[in-house]
C-alpha cells in the first residue's frame, strides 16, 4: 500500500491498551461516569494503543514498518476504523482513521514508504465547530459527483455524523448541516457505507446504530441501547433526505448494531447489506427496490498491481455523468464489503467508457462494456492511455 510494489500491506487501527488487572470499575473515576450514571470506563482515562502498519515482504510474511513509516507519530488516539482513499489524487493510497473522543487521522502517503498525519491542516480532524468527535465508522464515496472522494463518519450519541467534502486542493470542509445529515443526535452510529441502493447514479448512505451503555434504557438518558438504522437518499444536489421511516422493516428494526457490510449478494445489480448486532443474530437487509434504472459493476484483476486491484481508481462515463470510485477493502466498522465496485447509471442504458488507473500507474480504457452486468477487467487488457494524454486535475 505504502510502496505500490504490487503486494498488499496491512494497516491495523488500535483502540486502548487494556489490562483487566489495572482497569478501573464503573463509577470509579470521572471517565467511568456518563450523564451521572456509573458505566464501563473509557476510552478517556485509559492508555491509547498505537496503530500498526505491516509491509508485505511478498513471501507470505510481513514486516512491522510502523516506526519506519511514521505511523506512530500520531499518538494518544483511540482509533476505530480504517479507510483507504487517494484523497489528493496523486496515485498513491492515503489512510483515513476514525478515532473515538480524539481527532481523526488522515495519513498522507509521501511516496517513499512514509506517511504524515495531515488531518488537522486538511480539515478532516474536527467538525465544523472545531470540536473533536467520537468517531466510530467511516465510508468513502463521491457523493456530489465532482470526481473527488469524500469522507462520511459516524459518531457517538449527542452528536451528528460528519460529512467531509473534498475540495480538490488537499482540504476538506464539514458540510454535514448543508447536506441535511445533521438531523439525529440521539443515535450512536457504527458501521456505515455509501451505496447506490436505487441505482440512480448518486451514492446513498446506510447507517447502523446502537448504544454502548446498557444502562441508558433504565436511566432515561435520551438514548436507547437498541436503535433503528438510518437510510439517507442522495438527492443529487449535494443534499440527502432521510427516508428511514418509509424504507421498510429492516431499517426501522431496533438493535444494538455494530458492523455493516454491503454487496450485490444475488449478482442482480441491487446492493443489499448485512449488519451484526450485539447479543443477537445478524440482520440481512435485502434490497427490494424495483425500477428501470441501469447499473454496472467492475471487478478488477491486477497483474502488475496487486491481484485484487485494491487502490485502483475507476471512472465510468455514461451520458452526461462521470462516476468515480476506488477499489478498497475494509471501511465501515469492523467489516469487509463486496470488493466489486458498483455504479448505478440511472436512465443511461449504455456506458460510453470505463477508465481504470491501476496502482501500478497504468491508465487504460475499456470500451463497449454492456450495462446491467458485472465485468472482470484485467490489468493490461484495455487500451492504454499515455500519461501525457491525461488532463491534470
Amino acid at each position: 500500500m505504502g510502496h505500490r510494489d504490487g503486494r498488499l500491506d496491512l494497516m491495523i487501527a488500535n483502540y486502548v491498551d487494556f489490562d483487566l488487572a489495572t482497569a478501573p470499575t464503573p463509577g470509579e473515576r470521572p471517565s467511568c461516569v456518563w450523564k451521572g450514571v456509573p458505566v464501563m470506563c473509557g476510552p478517556r482515562g485509559l492508555p491509547g494503543a498505537k496503530n500498526i502498519l505491516y509491509h508485505s515482504r511478498g513471501d507470505g510474511t510481513f514486516e512491522d514498518v510502523t516506526t519506519k513509516a511514521r505511523i506512530d507519530q500520531t499518538d494518544g488516539h483511540y482509533a476505530f476504523s480504517v479507510s483507504t482513499l487517494d484523497y489528493n489524487d496523486d496515485g498513491w493510497p492515503d489512510i483515513y482513521v476514525a478515532c473515538d473522543s480524539t481527532p481523526s487521522i488522515l495519513y498522507r502517503n509521501n511516496h517513499d514508504g512514509t506517511f504524515t498525519d495531515v488531518a488537522v491542516v486538511a480539515g478532516a480532524a474536527f467538525n465544523e465547530d472545531g470540536r473533536e468527535q467520537a468517531g466510530m465508522g467511516a465510508t468513502i464515496g463521491d457523493y456530489n459527483g465532482d470526481g473527488r472522494l469524500d469522507i462520511f463518519k459516524t459518531n457517538f450519541s449527542d452528536d451528528t455524523s460528519t460529512l467531509y467534502r473534498n475540495n480538490g486542493d488537499g482540504t476538506f470542509d464539514d458540510v454535514t448541516s448543508a447536506a441535511g445529515l445533521g438531523l439525529y443526535t440521539k443515535y450512536l452510529g457504527w458501521g456505515t457505507m455509501f451505496l447506490d441502493f436505487d441505482n440512480d447514479g448518486w451514492p446513498d448512505l446506510l447507517l447502523a446504530n446502537g448504544h454502548v451503555y446498557p444502562e441508558v434504557d433504565k436511566n432515561n438518558l435520551g438514548s436507547n441501547y437498541e436503535e433503528p438504522r438510518i437510510l439517507y437518499r442522495n438527492l443529487g444536489k449535494g443534499a440527502f433526505a432521510d427516508i428511514s421511516a418509509s424504507a421498510g422493516p429492516a431499517i426501522i428494526a431496533r438493535a444494538s448494531s455494530r458492523g455493516l457490510a454491503i454487496g450485490d449478494l444475488w449478482n442482480d445489480g441491487r446492493i443489499s447489506a448485512v449488519i451484526t448486532n450485539l447479543n443477537s443474530a445478524p440482520s440481512l437487509l435485502v434490497n427490494q427496490v424495483r425500477n428501470s434504472n441501469h447499473w454496472i459493476a467492475i471487478r478488477t484483476v491486477g497483474t502488475k498491481s496487486n491481484r485484487d486491484g485494491i487502490g485502483a481508481r475507476i471512472s465510468v462515463k455514461a451520458g452526461p455523468r462521470t462516476l468515480m470510485d476506488e477499489v478498497r477493502s475494509g471501511s465501515s466498522y469492523n467489516s469487509s464489503s463486496d470488493i466489486r465496485v458498483h455504479f448505478g447509471l440511472g436512465s443511461a442504458a449504455r456506458v460510453d467508457s470505463v477508465q481504470i488507473r491501476w496502482p501500478s500507474g497504468l491508465i487504460e480504457r475499456f470500451d463497449n462494456l454492456p450495462a446491467d452486468a458485472i465485468h472482470s477487467l484485467k490489468e493490461g487488457s484495455g487500451t492504454a492511455i499515455p500519461l501525457q494524454a491525461v488532463k491534470p486535475s
